[in-house]
């Protein structure tokens, strides 16, 4: 079966991959992940802060974050809390390029444009074949309009085209406003690639302590069904590659995603679950559900539940939102009848 696709202009045996996460951060990890058939790697994020750490504690002799503020500045981990420092991140990158036959592709984690952009060149120098954006920023500030938050992604994606060669693609988060349209101005900016989408983790509370608790859940399945919103209506309208992250867990939910549109599949909380050797698993339960339904090829499918033949994608996700609602009856089951 030829389960052959195409992300970021790179040519893969197929879609499954791991998502930004540690599991690059161990070398023997990596390995296992290329035994058991992975596409291609993707380093977990370096993030801006890390890197204006060290610029600052080279010029100021301060171990300190770029904002003045102390009490921003307590918000953040230390420079030992992170996994790799900036310079071990770029070495990372080197010995996994060395280590593998499969295209590493690193990733950048930041709000703003900056001299922390200059790690996008020395991430493709350390041997990346391509880099992620992962534009991380949650809008607090009640003056800051949609147009600016916006208008910051684009910013950050040229300054990062204008330094390097590699393919990038950005990875976005769901929650903007006019998130169709974002992804078009990205895509008309030279955008190779979007990965949807970024996970943005809730706290919890502390009752009794009075203080915030970081916590980290791990996705299910169910997670991929924002995810095959997007898809479908993002696939047709975009130059770009697309990759899903997410939510897949079995061969059915990377099907699914192929079906809306997606190029790649990115897998992290299965293979945490279940390790590296499950990879192979989903690629051959792949292999075997296309064959039953009689398909030739990956490519044969994908994008076949997009939107393009869709005259008006909103009105179908406004009635299809609506229907699930009138449909929903008190014994939890769904009806189909019309009314």
């Amino acid at each position: 079966m030829d389960l052959s696709t195409t992300y970021l202009g790179i040519p893969l045996p197929h879609p499954l991959m791991p998502g930004a996460s540690p599991m690059a951060d161990d070398l023997d990890t990596v390995k296992r992940l290329e035994e058991a058939g992975a596409a291609a790697i993707v380093m977990h994020s370096l993030f801006e802060e890390q890197i204006l750490n060290e610029q600052w504690a080279r010029l100021h002799h301060l171990d300190a974050h770029a904002e003045s503020s102390p009490e921003a500045r307590s918000y953040l981990p230390g420079p030992r809390e992170y996994a790799l420092g900036p310079g071990q991140y770029l070495d990372q990158v080197a010995r996994i390029k060395a280590a593998v036959r499969i295209p590493v592709i690193g990733s950048l984690n930041g709000t703003t444009t900056g001299g922390w952009i200059d790690y996008a060149r020395r991430i493709e120098e350390a041997g990346a074949d391509a880099l992620e954006l992962n534009v991380y920023h949650v809008s607090t500030d009640p003056n800051e309009t949609a147009v600016v938050v916006e208008d910051r992604v684009l910013e950050i994606l040229r300054a990062v085209k204008r330094t390097v060669g590699i393919p990038v693609a950005v990875k976005l988060s769901p929650f903007y406003s006019a998130l169709a349209h974002l992804a078009a101005e990205l895509d008309d900016a030279g955008a190779d690639g979007f990965v949807l989408f970024n996970r943005f983790y809730q706290p919890d509370i502390d009752a009794a302590a009075l203080e915030i608790t970081p916590t980290l859940e791990l996705s299910t399945s169910a997670e991929l069904r924002q995810r095959l919103v997007w898809l479908p209506v993002l696939s047709h309208q975009v130059r770009a590659s697309l990759a899903v992250t997410g939510g897949v867990h079995t061969a059915l939910d990377a099907i699914k995603a192929v079906m809306a549109g997606a190029h790649a599949v990115q897998m992290v909380s299965a293979l945490l679950l279940r390790g590296p050797r499950y990879l192979r698993t989903v690629r051959q339960e792949m292999e075997v559900w296309l064959e039953t339904h009689e398909y030739e090829s990956l490519r044969q499918m994908q994008g076949s539940m997009n939107l393009a033949r869709c005259p008006d994608a909103a009105a179908f996700e406004r009635g299809n939102y609506i229907r699930v609602l009138q449909g929903w009856s008190p014994a939890g089951k769904f009806s189909t009848r019309r009314r």
